[in-house]
């Protein structure tokens, strides 16, 4: 294959990760606290002889997160929480400590609040919350305080990574914060409420209907360029 063939594989290349990007929107569109994904595509050019002078190529391998706030959705639940405004909970997993916006909890069997996965939810302190088995209610005042039967229990956290840049998404709706974190001081925790996912459906259809023609395109293009190729060997070989 000459440079022209590699050139277009590398772009076919990033445009299926392009395409695995947007079908995965698509399947979490209705997921609780999910964050719409894309790929940021870079080129580079390295310089060859002749007369073309340089040789490009495509690369597709960094994700990026859309961290738009979504719609809110009132349940009524007292385990459900969602956050107006920049900020994350922070849940420990066996990997470590991971920030989320899916903010549907219940208690487990010990009375730690959870994740629907069982990843303890962490307080401002980075502790386990606890909620006591016998409390009839458990409200959240303002500031974030939780009471349980109108004692107070412990505040929930909010956090932002300290770099922004160094955050990963991890896995589902879960992030690897990169490093150190900080409070979320802006941030307003609702009670009853949870966050919704930020991808807008007909915006994906629509992005997965162009990456799909311009993945057709390149296909055309090498296939074209695999029968030139074809037509010069066979030529040559005639003619020897």
């Amino acid at each position: 294959m000459d440079s022209t063939g590699y050139t277009t594989l590398t772009r076919q290349m990033g445009l299926m990760r392009e395409m695995q990007s947007v079908a995965h929107n698509i399947a979490n569109a209705s997921t609780t606290g999910y964050r719409r994904e894309g790929l940021i595509f870079s080129e580079h050019i390295t310089p060859i002889d002749g007369e073309a002078g340089s040789l490009s190529m495509a690369d597709a391998h960094v994700r990026n997160t859309d961290l738009t706030q979504a719609p809110l959705t009132q349940t009524s639940a007292q385990f459900d929480f969602a956050i107006e405004g920049e900020g994350f909970f922070m849940v420990a997993t066996p990997q470590g400590e991971r920030l989320t916006r899916a903010g549907s909890f219940t208690p487990n069997a010990e009375g730690e609040l959870v994740t629907p996965d069982g990843y303890q939810v962490l307080d401002a302190g980075g502790a386990p919350i606890f909620i006591p088995p016998d409390a009839k209610s458990v409200a959240m005042a303002a500031d974030g305080t939780l009471s349980a039967d109108g004692r107070p229990l412990t505040e929930i956290g909010v956090f932002l990574p300290a770099d922004r840049n160094a955050m990963t998404h991890a896995a589902g709706t879960l992030f690897d914060p990169g490093g150190a974190t900080e409070p979320a001081l802006e941030a307003t925790v609702l009670q009853g409420f949870v966050e919704g996912s930020n991808v807008d459906a007909v915006t994906e259809i629509a992005r997965m209907i162009e990456v799909q023609r311009a993945y057709e395109l390149g296909q055309n293009f090498l296939d074209r360029e695999d029968d030139r190729i074809r037509n010069v060997i066979r030529t040559l070989g005639g003619s020897s």
